[in-house]
């Protein structure tokens, strides 16, 4: 049985990781997912030396969080692309562009009071989903033989 690679991407604010990682354990599936501890992903480029500018800081993170993010998504079977209510989750929307571009199958998670500003994203999304308890169900069929 294929083992499915699922990369886990958007809101760190909430525990819908914790959620799919547990609903889904007994599938042939494993997760991966971006640098979620905030301060850590701020500061991935700092050991390449010390920036005044916070434009320059961020800009040389990203750059290290895009070692990661980008190999992650380049080798996953699905991403699941969580949005949130609070933050705009601006590196979520470009994860899922990222695999649109790449042709890489995603599911986007997110209520439907924030439909509108994510039409785009959702259209080339293979699956929208409420509720991780709807992504659990959609990975279930999908990686289970029938």
């Amino acid at each position: 049985m294929k083992q499915w690679n699922i990369y886990l991407s958007g809101e760190i604010h909430t525990n819908w990781r914790q959620q799919i990682e547990e609903g889904c354990r007994s599938l042939p599936v494993t997760f991966t997912s971006p640098v979620t501890n905030h301060d850590s992903s701020d500061a991935a480029g700092d050991h390449l030396g010390h920036i005044e500018d916070s434009y320059w800081r961020d800009h040389q993170s990203s750059k290290v969080n895009a070692i990661r993010t980008q190999t992650l998504i380049q080798s996953c079977d699905l991403a699941v692309i969580r949005f949130g209510e609070e933050y705009k989750q601006w590196n979520a929307a470009f994860d899922a562009g990222y695999c649109s571009a790449l042709n890489k199958a995603y599911i986007t998670l997110h209520s439907a009071n924030i439909i509108h500003p994510l039409k785009e994203v959702d259209a080339m999304a293979l699956a929208w989903a409420k509720t991780p308890d709807d992504v659990i169900k959609v990975i279930e069929y999908v990686v289970t033989p029938k």
